[in-house]
């Protein structure tokens, strides 16, 4: 097993700040385009993370600590951002995204006790049982999901005008 709370608390402080240097600044053409129809852009993908910060990781996380099995998750609209985030900017976004995740962590360190409460347990509406230590985990990895899919989405833009590097340097959804 590689998870270690501390080293997980690592990566899910710096997201924000990632994406911040990655995005603040760009003009719309970047922050719009995506891979095609039904893709998600940079602007979505921030939007998605902000709502898994209101909606999905602390909440599912009280609830492994407080009703273990009993009850199970509510399901997490994956989409709900596509209709909620219009006529904000992606400087908007970010600080909201940057703003929820420092509550977030702040309540995360409050709330785990990392000698007993790892192996705790909820149920996911699809997957079932999970460990708590498991959804931390889920956390840190899709941070690092998106943050490669908003860089492969940014890179893709220019894929028709780098000549013969486009096998090397374009990666694939």
């Amino acid at each position: 097993m590689n998870f270690q709370l501390k080293e997980a608390i690592e990566i899910l402080e710096h997201t924000p700040q990632t994406l911040s240097h990655l995005l603040t600044g760009l003009s719309s053409s970047w922050i719009s385009s995506h891979e095609g129809e039904g893709t998600w852009s940079a602007f979505d993908v921030v939007g998605h993370l902000i709502e898994g910060e209101r909606n999905n990781w602390i909440p599912r996380i009280k609830m492994i600590l407080t009703k273990g099995e009993t009850e199970t998750f509510p399901p997490f609209d994956r989409f709900s951002q596509l209709n909620q985030n219009g006529g904000k900017t992606t400087e908007q976004l970010l600080s909201e995204f940057a703003e929820l995740r420092r509550a977030n962590l702040k309540t995360l360190r409050q709330l785990v006790e990392p000698e007993t409460d790892f192996e705790q347990t909820g149920v996911h509406p699809e997957f079932g049982v999970v460990k708590l230590r498991e959804q931390i985990s889920t956390w840190v990895a899709h941070d690092l999901t998106h943050i490669s899919q908003i860089a492969r989405v940014l890179a893709k833009r220019y894929q028709d005008d780098v000549g013969p590097w486009n096998g090397r340097l374009i990666c694939e959804s």
